[in-house]
């Protein structure tokens, strides 16, 4: 019996530079975010706040992070994922602590591995979204 597995997660160099890409493209489109990155566990990795992003916003960015890491789904694509369950897990999921079913917040997956969380909270859906996936980029990940 195998008692212990190997798992894959971010590295901080990875995490940090997504992070550094995120707020960077936020810069050029005129947004001030925050903007999380975790590993696979749903624990931070890195953090950067922009001047003037929203203060609840910093929990928000953690917690579509931590949301894209634990279910390896888009906070964006919550609603249409849940139409296809029941009524229970429709109203039941949304209102987990820490769960967040909007725009900005893309799992890491590497080959078929989910390997953490990219969150990104204080500009429009669309914004947070282009500032995530920027972020993804930067390290060489599809979003």
């Amino acid at each position: 019996m195998q008692v212990s597995a190997t798992q894959s997660t971010v590295t901080w160099d990875a995490a940090s530079t997504a992070v550094r890409a995120a707020v960077e493209k936020a810069a050029a489109i005129g947004a001030a975010i925050n903007v999380a990155v975790v590993d696979r566990g749903g624990v931070m990795v890195s953090f950067l706040r922009m001047p003037g992003a929203p203060l609840h916003s910093v929990e928000i960015a953690i917690d579509k992070a931590y949301t894209a890491a634990s279910f390896g789904l888009p906070t964006g694509q919550w609603h249409e994922a849940l139409e296809s369950h029941s009524v229970a897990v429709q109203r039941g999921i949304p209102l987990r602590p820490r769960f967040v079913a909007f725009g900005g917040g893309l799992p890491l997956v590497v080959g078929s591995e989910r390997v953490g969380g990219i969150g990104v909270s204080g500009g429009s859906e669309e914004q947070d979204e282009i500032c995530a996936r920027a972020g993804l980029a930067a390290i060489g990940l599809d979003g």
